[in-house]
């Protein structure tokens, strides 16, 4: 179990990571800024919330599998291999990423930083001293549902990695293949071990809303002032 377990954190926290980077200023964008073809951009940014992941794996898989475009204009295959499920775990995880990013810097009141702004601060002063402090909570939280969501993945990861140990073999995929051999006292430990996981991802979030919906109601107040 160690090895799948292994694996499977060092997935998450490598997708978290390239999440809050990739995702970040693409919601502070999308959050911040009217431009022609928001609309359609989201739409197609969200598109695997709705997707079933057999169906983003499949076309990953073409991506990414041999003779594929990756291989045919870059010389790579990465399907079957770990740096495969990384990609498609970022791409199915985006919409969830972007979408709880978004909504932390929708909750900046603009007066804040047209405020800050007047007062001379440079884009960057705002950036580390208004926004990131109120969004912080916000960005945290998002970030461990990622990671969090990131522990029970099981479509994508098997369509473009398949199950090979200590590459692609995850603790979902595991305990599959636990069940199927009618190893079931084994699967339900390796089963235990993800819902403490689970558990204790999602009381970290809940006391991280409701510190960001503290923070998000004192500021109204001081931006009335």
């Amino acid at each position: 179990m160690l090895e799948p377990l292994l694996l499977t954190l060092r997935l998450a926290l490598l997708t978290s990571l390239a999440l809050l980077l990739l995702a970040g200023p693409l919601a502070w964008v999308l959050a911040k800024r009217d431009f022609p073809g928001r609309g359609a951009l989201e739409t197609v940014l969200l598109l695997p919330l709705v997707l079933p992941p057999t169906v983003l794996g499949f076309y990953l898989l073409l991506l990414l599998g041999k003779n594929g475009p990756l291989q045919q204009w870059f010389g790579l295959s990465l399907a079957f291999t770990f740096e495969g499920i990384l990609i498609g775990s970022i791409v199915f995880n985006l919409p969830l990423a972007l979408s709880n990013y978004r909504e932390a810097f929708r909750t900046i009141d603009d007066d804040l930083l047209q405020t800050a702004r007047t007062l001379g601060a440079g884009r960057w002063r705002v950036l580390r001293e208004v926004v990131l402090p109120l969004a912080a909570p916000g960005l945290l939280s998002g970030t461990l549902l990622v990671f969090a969501h990131v522990l029970g993945e099981f479509g994508v990861v098997l369509m473009v990695g398949g199950s090979l140990p200590g590459e692609t073999q995850v603790l979902s995929i595991y305990i599959y293949e636990l069940t199927q051999a009618l190893r079931l006292e084994e699967a339900n430990r390796v089963a235990l071990v993800l819902v403490g996981l689970a558990f204790g991802l999602l009381l970290a979030i809940r006391s991280l809303e409701a510190r960001w919906k503290s923070n998000t109601s004192s500021s109204a107040p001081s931006a009335s002032r």
